[in-house]
């Protein structure tokens, strides 16, 4: 099939063309007729497959008619992040050259004076974040009333975020007879009851299995002790890949991002950083200078696994095993596109193996380590390195024979006080001078032995009532009262006033 045959307008398939594509993924084969009759769709597709040019290459043939008006767009695509808006921005002006269509771009950290001067002018298609979008439309400065096309992008990534109730409140200012495309890479059980809200009679287009990988990536395990170990065996496959020319490298939390990136400049390697604490300026120049070439590695958090477009990724790098299975289905989605080969290695460590496990469970087949070196290897060698502590004391909390020093048996505890009784109360093996006790000072009298002494106070067992025996001083002052006033004292004084 070709994209002749999908009903497309002579504009967009002359920009398709000079895209150099000629002919359409399976996603987009399926999903674009039913697009460009209006009816609603619900796409299923593993990331990498082309769902970006499904709804852009319809709407760019619907818009050929009609035009916007001021402050009233008449598409509206929603995406989780700022990066992939802004990457569908960049297909609308790929295919979008041979029309006039005006596409606004609502995002965070750019100029909000800049976005509303485009919706002022009246925009064709709108590309926006929920929470932008919802700051616009509260503040006045934007209606979806005209809205004809709705597209949820990465609807199951939205879910993930917490965006389902901005996409509600959304849903509820756009017309009711708007035309819906929801799009998702993985559909779990949430997103399946959204699209009964959302969606009014969608055709279904599934090209994959969901939570499925592509067949051209060559996955594989690395075997890893944790800690600066991790980064040295990161280093290593650096060096010795195969066929390398860029790599993504995914860690699991921010701050592990920008210590990952300052320990690969630290060692010679060409790196930039991409995490949500940048700011937008930061993070599309480090994004640009990876697609460019400027930088050959790129280390992210997961707001880099949804969606992005970056051509001819050679490897992608789990420096952090994803806690969430379908996050791995992502990350390794940014290499082998489009039909190419690519390689996705993931350094586990021993507490990664559950995580491991159902990322095996959902993606249906298992993963080899590459090397042959299990984690069972790495458990043993890190036991020959330990050094010998069985001659000293252990330290604090440390474990003897497999125990601590609170779960020792109380015998034993018993037999170590006793022991140590004996050792202070035996005599030494050579008889010393008897110390003589040190005289008493003369300056009083001797104290009585201690079962004569008088306890201090004979009624200890009386209860004490108040204070006892000790009266402040301040209680024990006189008290002068002033002499009270008469009947007719009061009566003069209110007399003369």
């Amino acid at each position: 099939m070709t994209f002749e045959e999908l009903g497309l307008s002579a504009k967009v398939l002359q920009a398709v063309e000079a895209s150099g594509y000629t002919t359409p993924t399976p996603i987009q084969a399926q999903a674009i007729p039913f697009a460009l009759t209006g009816r609603d769709v619900l796409g299923i597709a593993q990331t990498g497959t082309g769902k970006t040019a499904a709804f852009t290459l319809p709407m760019l043939s619907r818009l050929e008619q009609g035009r916007a008006r001021a402050r009233m767009p008449r598409t509206l695509i929603l995406e989780p992040t700022r990066e992939l808006a802004a990457q569908v921005e960049e297909s609308f002006v790929r295919y979008g050259v041979n029309h006039k269509v005006n596409v606004a771009l609502l995002i965070g950290g750019v100029s909000f004076a800049d976005q509303e001067a485009k919706i002022t002018r009246g925009a064709d298609v709108l590309i926006a974040t929920p929470g932008r979008l919802l700051d616009f439309a509260e503040r006045g400065k934007l209606l979806l009333t005209g809205i004809e096309i709705l597209v949820i992008d990465e609807a199951d990534r939205m879910l993930d975020m917490g965006f389902i109730p901005d996409i509600e409140r959304i849903c509820k200012l756009v017309p009711f007879t708007r035309q819906t495309l929801f799009f998702s890479a993985t559909m779990p059980p949430e997103i399946t009851r959204l699209t009964e809200t959302f969606l009014h009679n969608p055709a279904r287009v599934e090209v994959a299995r969901a939570s499925s990988t592509a067949t051209t990536i060559t996955q594989g395990l690395i075997a890893s002790a944790p800690g600066p170990a991790k980064r040295e065996t990161l280093r290593r496959l650096l060096r010795g890949a195969a066929d390398f020319k860029n790599a993504i490298i995914f860690c699991n939390r921010k701050r592990d991002v920008a210590l990952l990136h300052k320990s690969l400049l630290t060692h010679g390697f060409n790196a930039g950083a991409l995490h949500g604490d940048l700011d937008q300026r930061a993070r599309m120049a480090s994004l640009d200078a990876f697609k460019t070439g400027e930088v050959a590695l790129i280390v992210c958090s997961d707001v880099a696994a949804r969606g992005l477009d970056i051509p001819d990724v050679s490897h992608v790098l789990n420096f952090d095993v994803p806690t969430h299975a379908e996050d791995y289905v992502h990350r390794i989605g940014r290499t082998g596109r489009a039909g190419k080969s690519g390689v996705a290695i993931t350094i586990v460590t021993k507490a990664d193996q559950k995580h491991i496990a159902e990322i095996e469970k959902l993606i249906g087949r298992s993963i080899d380590f590459l090397d042959g070196k299990t984690m069972a290897d790495v458990v043993e060698d890190g036991a020959e390195e330990a050094p010998e502590r069985d001659e000293r004391r252990p330290r604090r909390g440390e474990r003897r024979n497999g125990q601590t020093e609170a779960e020792a048996p109380r015998s034993r505890r018993r037999e170590r006080s006793e022991g140590a009784r004996q050792h202070t109360a035996q005599p030494p093996s050579t008889p010393a001078a008897p110390a003589q006790a040190a005289p008493r000072p003369t300056g009083g009298p001797a104290a009585p032995p201690r079962e004569q002494r008088k306890p201090r106070r004979e009624d200890d067992d009386a209860p004490v009532i108040g204070m006892g025996d000790h009266v402040p001083m301040f209680l024990l002052r006189p008290v002068k009262l002033k002499p009270a006033k008469t009947r007719e004292d009061a009566e003069e004084s209110t007399s003369v006033s």
